[in-house]
């Protein structure tokens, strides 16, 4: 079984690596950075790319290229939550770096620890699938990991200060129901119902 593995960036999903590595020198003090960047090809949202610097192995994720709908690839939002999430669950990525100017890869991105790990696909060949003891493993983590992140006090301090608790499921219909409209490409009666 292998894990989730980087490859070469895909054709037009390039940035400006010479900007980053200037970036990078002065945020961590280096002198002359050499990066190394590829892409993690699979996921279907923010795009996700290694960076490798310093002798350490780093996760950069921005927002897709063309991307119209700023608060779906918040990267803001994500770095925030990591940043509150390290001292109540240490599963989480530890956040290292945000940076909000556009200048440096044509988007705001966040850089992050990288946590490696099993990705389960759909479209895994049977050759890469684990073993039947190994998943039975996994879904284990899975459970247990899931109740942890779910029984943290979303009411303390810290978090009560991010985000709007009250009302978030009818906003969070509303907001999918106004991005399906905007970007459908076929009539589907059965999802017109349920909005």
């Amino acid at each position: 079984m292998k894990l989730d593995a980087p490859t070469k960036i895909r054709v037009g999903e390039a940035f400006e690596k010479e900007a980053l590595e200037m970036y990078l020198d002065k945020k961590f003090e280096l002198e002359d950075v050499k990066l190394e960047v590829l892409q993690f090809p699979s996921g279907y949202s923010n795009l996700t790319y290694l960076i490798k610097f310093n002798q350490r192995e780093y996760v950069l994720r921005r927002p897709p290229f063309g991307a119209k709908i700023k608060s779906g690839h918040d990267m803001s939002r994500e770095f925030k939550i990591l940043s509150i999430l390290q001292n109540n669950f240490p599963k989480a990525p530890k956040p290292i770096l945000f940076c909000e100017d556009e200048k440096i890869i044509g988007s705001p991105f966040y850089i992050m620890e990288r946590v490696k790990g099993i990705i389960l696909r759909g479209n895994m060949p049977k050759n890469e699938l684990p073993k039947p003891e190994k998943i039975k493993e996994i879904i284990y983590d899975f459970i247990t990991t899931m109740t942890e992140l779910h029984s943290i006090d979303y009411t303390q301090d810290q978090f009560s200060k991010f985000g709007k608790p009250e009302g978030y499921v009818k906003r969070q219909v509303e907001g999918w129901a106004y991005r399906y409209e905007k970007s459908k490409t076929n009539n589907f009666e059965g999802i017109e119902k349920t909005i």
